[in-house]
C-alpha cells in the first residue's frame, strides 16, 4: 500500500525495548530483538538480538546471533555472540563463533560447539631406568 513490503527474516528487527522501558516477561519471536531498556525475564528468539549500549539484561538468551554493547546478567546460547568494547555479561556462553572487542568484559564458561573435537590424552613417557640411576648418582 505504502510502496514495497519488506520481507521478514532473522535480521530484521521487529521488537524494540526502547530506552525509557523495564519490562519483565518472557519473549518469544521469529524475528530480530533489539533491547535498549530494562528486561528481566527469558528471551528466546529465532532472529537477531541487539543489545544497545544502555541496556540491561537479566535473562536466559537464545537468539541466532546476539551482539552486546550494554550488561546482561544470564546464559546465552547462540550461533554467534559478539561482544563490543562497552558489553559486559556475568553468565555462560554457548556458541559456535565468538568475538570479544578490547574493553569488552565477560564473567563464565565459553563453550564453542562444532569445531575440531577434542585431542586425545595421552601419558608422557616414562623416563627409562638409566636415566632415573644417572640423576641419584648426581644428587
Amino acid at each position: 500500500m505504502f510502496g514495497k513490503e519488506k520481507t521478514k527474516g532473522p535480521a530484521q528487527i521487529e521488537t524494540v525495548i526502547g530506552a525509557n522501558t523495564n519490562l519483565r516477561g518472557d519473549i518469544r519471536s521469529d524475528g530480530g530483538v533489539r533491547v535498549d531498556g530494562v528486561f528481566e525475564g527469558t528471551l528466546q528468539t529465532a532472529g537477531n538480538l541487539i543489545v544497545g549500549e544502555g541496556a540491561k539484561i537479566i535473562a536466559d538468551i537464545s537468539a541466532h546471533n546476539v551482539s552486546v554493547a550494554g550488561a546482561i546478567k544470564g546464559n546465552i546460547s547462540a550461533n554467534r555472540v559478539e561482544i563490543l568494547s562497552t558489553g559486559r555479561v556475568w553468565g555462560d556462553i554457548t556458541v559456535n563463533s565468538f568475538l570479544l572487542d578490547e574493553g569488552g568484559f565477560v564473567r563464565g564458561e565459553i563453550v564453542m560447539q562444532g569445531g575440531e573435537p577434542e585431542p586425545p590424552l595421552i601419558e608422557p613417557p616414562k623416563p627409562s631406568q638409566e636415566i632415573l640411576d644417572a640423576e641419584v648418582e648426581q644428587v
